[in-house]
């Protein structure tokens, strides 16, 4: 397997995940620092094509997903496994938001396509739910490739990082994240 050496801060937060992960509580208010830059990074991502005004801001999510990040039981592997654990937490995050907006109905009646699932507004609500059952339903077909999809598309890791948390080579990434593209693009494309 190809694997990058990882970057000094990169080890740095890795030993403080470990460290965080053995019981050491100020292990954590040294983590925060190192990470906050890159948890803005990631829920910019979600929340880049949004409205002005939408309900859930960027600081919002960040500060969301780090209450629940710090209250998970996890054996932290390393700072990709965090940032796909993080991924996998805002995912959620927006889901119930989106869920909250769309009220008892999930709308539908319309093609959509993987890319324009980025954008999370309450007009888009319904397409990042219909991308989350299609995540659900590729979960079920394959669980390796529903995580590469999130570690991938919502957590912006690279084909190396996301090999290395799923610990397969980045050749089988790149073979699955095609695969699990065209599974999603036809599940997405069902929708009446």
């Amino acid at each position: 397997m190809n694997r990058v050496m990882p970057e000094p801060q990169s080890q740095e937060v890795t030993q403080l995940l470990a460290a965080w992960s053995d019981g050491d509580r100020s292990a954590l208010d040294k983590l925060l620092p190192l990470v906050q830059g890159e948890l803005h990074r990631l829920a910019h991502r979600y929340m880049s094509h949004e409205r002005q005004d939408h309900t859930l801001q960027t600081t919002a999510l960040v500060n969301e997903a780090y209450l629940k990040l710090i209250d998970q039981k996890v054996d932290w592997q390393s700072r990709a496994h965090f940032f796909g654990i993080a991924a996998q937490i805002m995912r959620r995050i927006l889901i119930d938001h989106a869920r909250k907006h769309l009220g008892p109905q999930h709308g539908g009646g319309k093609t959509i396509s993987l890319e324009d699932v980025a954008v999370v507004s309450d007009e888009r609500a319904s397409e990042l739910v219909a991308l989350d059952e299609a995540l659900t339903t590729l979960a079920k077909v394959d669980e390796r490739k529903s995580r590469l999809v999130e570690l991938r598309y919502f957590g912006g890791l690279t084909i190396e990082e996301t090999a290395a948390v799923l610990g397969v080579s980045d050749e089988t990434i790149r073979r699955e994240w095609i695969r699990a593209k065209a599974f999603l693009h036809r599940e997405l494309s069902r929708i009446d």
